[in-house]
């Protein structure tokens, strides 16, 4: 077996985030990384929006990132520290649109290792200098500086290493232009480690450490080390030299403590809680990330605490000395992986989890009411300030990038019978958590929809001027009428436009400088800017039934299959060609491209004729009307048109800036089968070469010019609506998700510069696509707590999904504690203040803060809430939720029918545990809630309830009855009246039974650190049999069933394995000859006697959460289809031949070796991370061919004996035959 990875959604969610001049302009762009992608992001500030200048698969997983900007410099570089046991300092060029290696450096083995430098980064604020650490030992420092021709370069590295020291934070101190220095928490374990009684552990400090590189000895020297009073997990840098006192602020549990070396004295100053807040009185509140700020005159600080609260920050000082922190509550954003403050303003926040945004700056917090905290205010020790949370006041929303991270679960499903299936996804964490839909295709925003007096068949858009920003008319043509509306304020009809609206029209444009043409059936009227008309009636007994028109030029068809070309003059006459053409068939359809910049026409004529042909016809004035080149088609054609596209695909891209690159003519042709062909007009013979085929619907293929970011696209309308165009030099063909148009145009007004007009039935609407690039378009539900697990029933689209929470109280729970508070608040006031208390109990009681910003207040551990959610997946209805009790949490979910009640009887199974402890892990008991479906599934009827030892983790009906893990055993359960009835149990798995699965009578049971087991039911002895299991044990978290013998298997640490059972594997194993029960139950130290093979193994780097065998597309093969907590999905699919394989095989070990990574990690070491990588080509690698400059696209072809052209046709058509 070998199988092709391809990836659908790249991970979503963000590690890593930092912002400032990475192209060297003004302008400032913010890097993110995605476990193993760079991307870089720009704000537009004109829309407000983030979009992507470029996303990069690095294939290394980068462990951390900063930006470095040399002494004097203008322009920043990327540090980046990754698995590869290398730093690596990149460049964005943004000519070429590409991140350049400029540096790399080896610093010991690859991997996440704990002694191994690149977990943590800080860089020296002047760029003199960066330090590289480890999480243990190891820290290593690189001297920056600049060559004759201005390049920066390295130095060898300096260590500033330490033994038995465990790492918490690096920071870069800024000290102006004195030595560098860097900031540290660490915890020195010697002792800990060699005191066995644990006194020695009780009585550990962490310690504030400063390092200096000494630029003149060129060493690094512990300039100073001091213990801490309370355990820290972050460090700030305080601007220092002439733009501030220097230093770094200690971010520790419930305070933050500036600290400097010399005579500065220690400033504390209390975190701020929220008032009256729910959460466990015992927790204490740390800050999780932060962002400086810093202009010439003034500097602060915005720091965000685990609740999500951020807090402004700034530092009194005297005479150089700090004297004063002062904190204020600034807004509540969703909790922060990073954040960035933009020069422009506006702040990025990488979430968490969930969906990320930027806000704009309104109001810097300086002159409202809210109070300001300091820590010159006196407090009692163990105090702290409180403050009132509240809706966003200095900020506003003003973009939001879609997250799936993290992905809980997936199933896929045509539940809306869209003939495509959609893949249901339970994602986020906590209140942000949410149930989406994914369709494949892009998201249409409906700006207007308004009802025509008839039904139409044709629309346009013209404007007045050739530089109109925005178009003047849409012409709307009916079957005997055409109707002129004016774009303004609003549209409305006119009729001084000089259109003839008393005949149907053919098509219309805008000509030349000024004028208009409007072709209709029996002739051409051009219409002057000075309203003059002149018209050219056709030939007596003929109509004209196509034309093609641009700005200078038009052809008309005759009947009989005649052609007729005019030109326009320099006055701005139309002139028509002394010949005319005979095609000697009937011409269905006719393109012309636009005219190039600074040419007088276009030189080709694309014709769509009956006789099943596309013919190129020579409009150039030495061979004017000359057929040139011609191709059969399958289906006649419907529609013809001619795009300029700057293609990847064609040209050398990577080696050209994007003004640069040559544009690529594309004839695009619709046939009335529903495919469309995109083949490549050669721009100097005329000549169709590399045509690709793309089937889109059932009905005939309308095509249609548009701009998009731009440039030319297709718009393409058959029984769904496709967009073609290019976005970050890739070529896309994505569906709209949308209704079926009937014909379309460009459209452009100031409240929409680059939308759609188009017609269905009987109504004009006009559209907007926002999200270009986007593979998805969601539907989203929010949820109340953490998805775990659902179940689809099919019959009727219900979906049933169990929500769990821990450190999370239910609805009863926290109304009760609110009452508990609000009653202790009245008790606790004066006689004379009694009324107003029972004022603020009141309100107090009614506040309710959104969770899905504030958070939901955080219980004791061991405190679980859970509820079972009904959606009617077909009409998007909730039908209910059922909350369970306190400290019950869901964990498991079936749907079974049980062979002992009648057969239009299904059952739904949730497996919960109570009060359940997670390390080690216990719990009082477990429970298995059945539930019958009734009222069409729309309702849950409760039958009982039943008690086991352990948790129920995994449930799968078995022949007429369930199997449950309960636990580390496997049982199986029978209904009962009053409760399931335990039948027959196994003991011989060794940890947690996670998932079950079962084909026929063989069982698949995967132990969450063993692996898959193969099990067989003996009905005459009752017994539970494995017959065959792994040899490598793996701590799944995913799995599919491929066949009967073959499963797939997806672990927590990012492999995916294929394991299959040997031919000759018999399930029909002794299960005990010599008679010995007890040792059986035990278990054997080397498992069953029969061994699975791996098949295949691949490393994705990301958590995997589901799998599933499905098939994406309609008629599609299947394949297997993965998700991973980052957010990603991807499918792994099968070669149809040999053939096929051998050539991606050798695809994949030419790019191994051509194309280099950009942190300077071997690509088959990071595919092998766990396993050695088997039978599985990374379609990643393969599909960065196209990114390559051209000599070396041209000699990886040539060893392939192919052409590049041939090549990128191979990989577009793997890619469309299982997915998009």
């Amino acid at each position: 077996m070998h199988l092709y990875n391809l990836t659908l959604q790249r991970a979503t969610g963000i590690q890593h985030a930092i912002h400032g001049n990475f192209s060297g302009t003004k302008q400032q762009e913010i890097v993110i990384s995605r476990g193993k992608i760079i991307e870089i992001l720009r704000h537009d500030p004109n829309t407000g929006k983030v979009y992507t200048l470029l996303t990069e698969e690095v294939f290394a997983i980068i462990r951390c990132l900063l930006p470095v900007r040399l002494t004097g410099g203008t322009k920043d570089y990327i540090i980046v520290g990754s698995d590869s046991g290398r730093v690596v300092i990149l460049e964005y060029n943004p000519q070429k649109n590409i991140l350049e290696k400029i540096h790399q450096e080896t610093m010991g083995k690859t991997g996440c290792r704990r002694i191994v430098p690149g977990q943590y980064l800080a860089t020296d604020p002047k760029g003199r200098a960066f330090m590289i650490g480890a999480v243990e030992k190891q820290k290593l420092v690189f001297i920056l500086n600049r060559d004759t021709q201005a390049r920066l370069t390295i130095s060898s590295p300096l260590e500033a290493h330490k033994s038995n020291t465990v790492c918490f934070s690096i920071v870069g101190v800024d000290v102006g232009f004195e030595n560098p220095m860097f900031a540290c928490l660490e915890v020195d374990y010697e002792e800990s480690d060699q005191d066995h009684t644990g006194k020695a552990y009780s009585e550990t400090k962490q310690s504030l450490t400063f390092y200096e590189l000494d630029l003149g000895l060129n060493h690094v020297v512990r300039k100073f080390s001091e213990p801490l009073e309370q355990f820290a997990n972050m460090l700030i840098a305080v601007p220092g030299g002439s733009e501030g006192p220097s230093g770094v602020l200690v971010c520790c549990e419930n305070n933050i403590i500036y600290k400097n070396f010399g005579d500065q004295m220690d400033i504390k100053c209390p975190i701020p809680k929220r008032r009256n807040d729910l959460d466990n009185v015992n927790r204490g509140m740390i800050f999780v990330s932060s962002a400086t700020h810093k202009t010439k005159t003034m500097f602060f600080f915005l720091v965000q605490s685990e609740q999500g609260d951020i807090f402004k920050i700034t530092l009194k000082t005297d005479d150089g000395f700090v004297t004063e922190v002062r904190i204020k509550y600034f807004d509540t954003v969703p909790v922060a992986s990073s954040l960035c403050v933009l020069k422009t303003g506006f702040l990025f926040v990488a979430s968490e989890f969930g969906n990320h945004y930027l806000y704009q700056i309104a109001h810097l917090g300086d002159d409202d009411e809210e109070p300001e905290f300091s820590s010159a205010m006196p407090l009692e020790e163990d105090e702290t300030f409180f403050f009132e949370a509240r809706p966003l006041k200095n900020l506003v929303l003003v973009d939001e990038l879609d997250s799936l991270s993290p992905i809980i679960s997936c199933q896929i499903a045509d539940l809306a019978n869209e003939d495509t299936p959609q893949l249901h996804v339970a994602c986020g964490r906590g209140p942000r958590s949410t149930l989406r839909v994914l369709r494949h295709g892009l998201e249409v925003s409906e700006m207007a929809v308004s009802e025509l007096p008839g039904n139409p068949n044709a629309v346009w858009t013209v404007k007045k001027k050739f530089d109109d920003e925005f178009d003047s008319y849409i012409i709307v043509s009916f079957l005997n009428a055409t109707l002129v509306l004016s774009i303004g304020e609003t549209v409305e009809e006119v009729t001084d436009s000089g259109f003839l609206g008393t005949m149907p029209t053919i098509s219309c444009s805008q000509l030349g400088e000024n004028a208009l043409i409007q072709v209709y059936l029996e002739g051409i009227r051009h219409i002057r800017a000075d309203k003059r008309v002149n018209e050219w009636k056709a030939p007596a007994k003929k109509q004209i039934v196509q034309c093609a028109i641009n700005q200078r030029q038009v052809v008309i068809a005759l009947t009989g299959g005649e052609l007729v070309y005019f030109e326009m003059d320099v006055t701005g006459q139309l002139n028509e060609y002394t010949e005319r053409k005979d095609m000697g068939a009937d011409v269905i359809c006719m393109a012309l491209a636009s005219v190039p910049t600074g040419e007088l026409r276009t030189r080709f004529l694309a014709v769509g004729l009956n006789d099943d042909t596309v013919r190129i016809i020579s409009l150039d004035p030495k061979d004017c009307l000359t057929p040139l080149a011609s191709q059969g088609l399958p289906s006649p054609a419907e529609s013809l048109c001619i795009v300029e596209m700057k293609g990847l695909d064609y040209e050398n891209y990577a080696s050209m800036s994007l003004e640069q690159q040559q544009s690529t003519l594309f004839l695009n042709i619709g046939l009335q089968n529903g495919a469309l062909l995109r083949t490549v007009l050669d721009p100097t013979t005329g000549d169709l070469l590399d045509t690709r085929t793309r089937y889109l619907g059932s009905r005939p293929v309308k095509l249609f010019k548009i701009s998009i970011q731009g440039a030319e696209a297709v718009l393409a309308l058959s029984s769904r609506s496709w967009l073609s165009y290019m976005y970050q030099g890739r070529f896309h063909l994505t569906p709209l998700s949308y209704e079926m148009l009937e014909y379309a145009s460009g459209f452009a007004s100031e409240q929409c510069p680059e939308g759609i007009v188009a017609i269905s039935s009987n109504t004009l609407r006009i559209l907007a696509l926002e999200k270009l690039g986007a593979v998805f378009n969601q539907e989203i539900k929010q949820l109340k707590y953490t998805p775990r697990k659902f179940a689809i029933y099919h019959e009727n689209g219900m979906i049933y999904s169990i929500e769990t929470d821990h450190l999370s109280y239910t609805d009863q729970t926290r109304q009760e504690k609110k009452e508990q508070m609000a009653q202790q608040m009245i008790q606790d006031a004066d006689s004379d203040e009694k009324r107003l208390a029972i004022e603020m109990a009141n309100a107090f009681i009614q506040t309710k803060l959104p969770e899905t910003t504030f958070g939901a207040p955080k219980a004791a551990p061991g405190m679980w809430a859970s509820a079972i959610r009904i959606n009617d997946a077909i009409n998007k209805e909730l039908k209910g939720i059922i909350e369970l009790e306190q400290n019950e949490a869901a964990f498991s979910i079936a749907l079974v029918k049980f062979s002992s009640r009648p057969a239009n009887h299904t059952y739904l199974l949730i497996g919960v545990a109570k009060d359940l402890k997670l390390n080690p892990r216990s719990c009082t008991c477990g429970y298995i809630y059945t539930y019958l479906l009734s009222d069409n599934g729309e309702r849950l009827e409760f039958i009982h309830k039943t008690q086991t030892e352990d948790v129920p983790g995994a449930i799968c009906g078995f022949q007429g009855r369930v199997l449950i893990g309960v636990g580390r055993f496997l049982r199986i359960y029978e209904i009962g009246k009053s409760k399931l009835l335990r039948k027959c149990e196994t003991k011989q798995l060794s940890n947690f039974v996670c998932q079950i699965q079962t084909l026929g009578p063989r069982i698949f049971v995967c132990d969450s650190q063993e692996s898959c087991f193969f099990m067989r039911h003996k009905h005459d002895e009752n017994q539970l049999i494995i017959f065959a299991d792994d040899i490598i044990p793996r701590f799944v978290t995913a799995m599919a069933l491929l066949d009967y013998s073959t499963v797939a298997i997806g672990d927590k640490f990012g492999s995916i394995v294929i394991i299959r059972l040997p031919p000759g594997t018999t399930d029909e194993v002794m299960v005990d000859p010599t008679g010995d029960k007890g040792l059986w139950d035990r278990g054997l130290l080397n498992g069953a006697s029969q061994k699975a093979e791996t098949l295949c193994s691949f490393y994705l780097g990301e958590t995997i959460t589901s799998l599933q065998k499905t098939s994406l597309i309609p008629g599609g093969s299947d394949a297997l289809v993965y998700t991973t907590l980052s957010g990603s999905i991807g499918m792994l699919v099968p070669f149809s031949s040999n053939e096929d394989r051998d050539f991606f095989q050798h695809l994949e070990m030419h790019m191994r070796t051509e194309c280099t990574t950009l942190c300077g990690r071997d690509h088959t070491s990071f595919r092998s991370f766990y396993y050695p990588v088997k039978s599985i080509i990374d379609g990643d690698l393969c599909e960065k061919f196209t990114s390559l400059d051209m000599n070396k696209q041209k000699t990886i072809a040539e060893e392939l004996d192919r052409t590049p052209n041939e090549v990128s046709k191979r990989l577009e058509d793997i890619r469309t035959r299982f997915a998009f």
